[in-house]
């Protein structure tokens, strides 16, 4: 990534170490929070912004047809603190609450968690500090994951060494090398950016889709290395099993949003060509390893589709130099041979699960 140090002292200063004092009293921030059937840790998620240092904040609870308790929950809240307002909504999935969310909204600022995770009592006046100071409608803290007996998981992105100003086209060159991050829970971003836009419904997969259409008249991402936002990682989290009725179809969605990248590259970025071209190879590969394998037919119009993109793309899996060897092997032996490849894939996995 190509860093630019943000001036006027946001981040920490190099000499005090310090992170930099709030923003300018007055700006309202919308936190906005999908629910749905999280009673069982909505609370720390919200108690977590109650307790934000920056106290000008709206946070919108948006109950999405929950069957426990937790639109008790959002209701319980909001009688509170005035600063709560709860919403309830037939079941439409993360991206209608937060579209929902969106729409009532009152702040110039907004922001996102998901209600199983947490975030740091100065998340919210670092971020809107940095935006302000680095001049940018788009600032970003640095994330960690805590699984379910409190230990820290690997990192998912690299937290930056220092305050980092990434211009739009130098983000989206993370991005498509799966290096940066596109959550936008980890993000505060100016209202202005959503006029026109919204979550894409019925996908997953949602945020990548968004940000990649701000990223544009953004121009510039501020990102702190702080590891402000903690992710609750477990197995089949709320978070985690969202819209996913029919699991296979974010595999689906990761390969339309890589149709979109290289489409928005080419319009816009011609200099991020060869990455979008390795995101299209790479997303396909995640594809090709998780449909299942009775679905690898010809009567599937998806599928048929990924293998001739394959099969006409072996220059660019030979030569394209972001592909790893493990990818390119990979990605040859699934074009030429994709059912066979993942049958033996699936013993060499079983394999190595009972080992």
């Amino acid at each position: 990534m190509n860093e630019t140090i943000c001036a006027a002292g946001a981040g920490k200063d190099s000499a005090s170490g310090q992170m930099p004092s709030a923003g300018r009293q007055g700006a309202l921030l919308s936190v906005i929070v999908p629910c749905y059937n999280i009673e069982d840790c909505l609370e720390r998620c919200v108690e977590s912004i109650r307790r934000q240092t920056w106290t000008d904040l709206e946070i919108l609870l948006v109950d999405d047809g929950s069957t426990d308790r937790t639109g008790q929950l959002c209701d319980r809240f909001a009688a509170q603190d005035a600063r709560i307002r709860a919403f309830h909504k037939e079941n439409g999935g993360s991206s209608s609450a937060r579209n929902l969310g969106i729409r009532e909204a009152k702040g110039e600022w907004l922001g996102f968690v998901d209600s199983d995770d947490w975030i740091e009592p100065e998340m919210y006046a670092s971020l809107l500090k940095a935006a302000e100071e680095c001049g940018v409608d788009i600032a970003q803290v640095s994330r960690d994951e805590i699984d379910e007996d409190g230990n820290r998981r690997p990192d998912v992105c690299v937290p930056p060494e220092r305050l980092t100003v990434c211009p739009s086209q130098d983000f989206l060159r993370e991005l498509l090398l799966h290096r940066g991050d596109c959550s936008f829970c980890t993000k505060l971003i100016k209202r202005e950016l959503f006029e026109n836009r919204a979550f894409p419904e019925g996908k997953l997969n949602e945020d990548f889709a968004l940000l990649v259409e701000m990223l544009e008249e953004a121009r510039a991402v501020c990102i702190l290395p702080e590891q402000l936002y903690h992710v609750f990682y477990r197995t089949g989290s709320n978070t985690r099993r969202k819209d996913k009725n029919d699991f296979s179809r974010v595999f689906l969605d990761i390969v339309d949003n890589a149709d979109r990248a290289e489409a928005l590259t080419a319009c816009r970025y011609p200099g991020l060509r060869t990455e979008a071209a390795r995101f299209a190879l790479y997303q396909r590969l995640d594809y090709m390893l998780h449909i299942p394998v009775d679905r690898m037919t010809d009567a599937d119009a998806f599928y048929r589709g990924v293998k001739k993109y394959l099969r006409g793309h072996l220059r660019e899996t030979l030569t394209n130099p972001y592909l790893t060897a493990r990818d390119r092997i990979y990605l040859l032996l699934l074009t030429a041979a994709p059912k066979t490849v993942r049958r033996v894939h699936g013993w060499t996995m079983r394999l190595r699960g009972q080992g």
